[in-house]
């Protein structure tokens, strides 16, 4: 009885060997199946359009906010206080130097000057009677004289109550647009009461932004600034006119000033402008279509375009340092030489070493556009 079980468990386990070597002899053949059909299958590629990084010549900037300021801007206030006879303040209205705007009650002062005319011709008259009598012998020069003096008296006084009256009534210095204003005629202004503003109508407009103190001494009176208003996205070149002589010493900003000639895109005064200004020397840095650069976690790359050593094109992922934007294209500052050939459209499909088919080269238009951004 054990040997017929012996017997049994010895078939058994030869059984299971030669099923076990059956399967990994078949398992053995598929394997070497499925790398034979790998080998013959041919790789993957993608299509891509290629560019080629160029050398241009940048220089770099640097972005501040500026206020506007038209070149003449006042604050309109009376100098004497009295009632409101007339007004011709119409916000958004352009007047002409020496447009009456404000006219104060001059009733007092209009029968004041009466008076002192009267008086002055009074004077007059007697002045030359008293030197007619001086030719005869017949009164003293001490007459004559203060005869004189009560003339010139009287004349002070006209041209007293003649200035008042001026005062009284406020005429528009040079021309301007009228702000708003809450005046209303018959209204008891007190002296210095705000009227209106006035801002000058000329063919410029001044732009104010501040700059921290190394980067201002860079800059030089003549110098071209860009101007970014909200209304119009286009840059509008502006003029360096004057740096402040001195350094606020808080922030340690310097003042610049520039100027914008003609007024057509100019932004309206008060305003807050974007201005773009130029630091440092001009560099010869390359430049890339903006498609042609990634960006990850592991900073910025591009993939460069190069034949293998059976002469297909194949692309290697390299690290690169970016910098300001022109246009359409991006500064690559390091990582990437000009001439080299690297990916553009449809490289955000790509991976390192992987097969490309070139589709077409990319044309790049040259740009003289300065960069934004980083100084």
């Amino acid at each position: 009885m054990n040997r017929q079980n012996w017997i049994g468990s010895i078939v058994l386990v030869m059984c299971v060997l030669v099923l076990g070597f059956g399967l990994a002899t078949w398992k053995y053949e598929s394997l070497e199946d499925e790398q034979t059909a790998s080998t013959n299958q041919s790789e993957l590629m993608e299509s891509v359009t290629v560019a080629v990084a160029r050398a241009i010549d940048h220089r770099h900037t640097t972005t501040s906010i500026g206020t506007v300021l038209a070149l003449r801007s006042v604050t309109l206030k009376n100098e004497l206080a009295g009632t409101v006879r007339d007004i011709r303040l119409i916000p958004g209205q352009i007047v002409e130097a020496g447009t009456l705007l404000v006219a104060l009650d001059v009733s007092v002062e209009a029968a004041e000057l009466t008076a002192q005319e009267a008086q002055a011709t009074l004077a007059k008259t007697v002045l030359e009677r008293r030197q007619n009598l001086r030719e005869e012998l017949a009164t003293t020069q001490e007459e004559v004289d203060r005869a004189r003096a009560d003339l010139d008296i009287a004349q002070a006084q006209m041209a007293r109550i003649k200035a008042i009256i001026a005062k009284k009534t406020i005429r528009a210095p040079f021309q301007a647009k009228v702000g708003i204003t809450d005046v209303h005629p018959g209204q008891y202004l007190e002296e210095g009461t705000l009227l209106t503003t006035l801002q000058g109508v000329d063919n410029a407009v001044h732009i104010d932004f501040s700059l921290p103190q190394q980067i201002a001494a860079g800059l030089h009176v003549g110098e071209s600034v860009e101007v970014y208003a909200t209304r119009n996205p286009t840059a509008v070149m502006a003029k360096i006119v004057a740096l402040d002589a001195r350094v606020d010493p808080t922030t340690r900003n310097a003042m610049v000033r520039a100027r914008i000639e003609g007024t057509r895109y100019a932004p309206v005064p008060g305003s807050s402008v974007r201005v773009r200004i130029p630091v440092g020397s001009m560099q010869t840095v390359v430049a890339i279509p903006v498609s042609a650069l990634r960006k990850g976690p592991g900073g910025d790359q591009v993939f460069v375009v190069a034949q293998d050593k059976d002469g297909r094109a194949r692309v290697h992922a390299r690290q690169v340092e970016s910098g300001a934007m022109l246009a359409d294209e991006i500064v690559i500052q390091s990582g990437l030489t000009a001439g080299e050939r690297i990916a553009a459209l449809g490289s955000f499909k790509l991976r390192d070493g992987i097969l490309v088919t070139i589709t077409e080269t990319a044309e790049q238009t040259p740009t003289d556009q300065p960069a934004i951004g980083r100084p």
